[in-house]
């Protein structure tokens, strides 16, 4: 998104890690491992080019449409397998997130990276605020006591739940993050 230089870069670094490492997940032994840590990929990367500061790369306007596009593809399929399992209403969230955002930008006029048409935090930007600021205390309070000692028979670095754990919060701490310059 568009906001402070520094802060940008540390954003986009956060969210490409995040999605290097999810494309390694996707070895994993397990399939609906593998399944998830696609889609986190795909978040991954999408965050990391959405957060590149405006002053060093200014996307075309037709870029805004093909990402609503690419995201509302994979919150469909979220949507399509929240059916079975409903940890994919989180992957849903995130992907309806990029949407919204995504076309938020494609309505701003040139120059202009706020929400077009007024002043504060637009009813479905503050939603999306509160639900991932939740989804963020929650992982990381979480995340703690796993990250305490894994056990001797924890398996292969790709198939532990905590490293699954932190890739989400590293994604949802960007999303806040992205949330915030809307």
């Amino acid at each position: 998104m568009h906001g402070p230089a520094s802060p940008a870069w540390l954003l986009v670094a956060l969210c490409a890690a995040t999605g290097a490492y999810c494309l390694l997940r996707m070895r994993s032994g397990v399939e609906e491992q593998r399944r998830a840590a696609g889609g986190e990929a795909l978040m991954g990367f999408g965050m990391a080019a959405m957060a590149v500061p405006a002053a060093v790369f200014a996307p075309p306007r037709w870029v805004w449409p093909v990402y609503a596009a690419v995201f509302g593809a994979a919150a469909l399929r979220a949507l399509w397998a929240a059916r079975r399992d409903a940890h994919h209403l989180h992957h849903l969230m995130g992907t309806s997130a990029m949407v919204y955002m995504s076309v938020v930008m494609a309505a701003a006029p040139a120059g202009h990276h706020h929400m077009p048409g007024g002043s504060g935090v637009a009813p479905v930007t503050g939603v999306l605020l509160l639900y991932f600021t939740g989804y963020v205390l929650l992982t990381g309070a979480r995340l703690v006591p796993a990250a305490a000692a894994p056990g001797p028979g924890s398996g292969r670095w790709g198939d532990r739940t905590e490293l699954a754990r932190v890739c989400r919060l590293s994604m949802g701490i960007g999303t806040v993050a992205m949330l915030l310059t809307m």
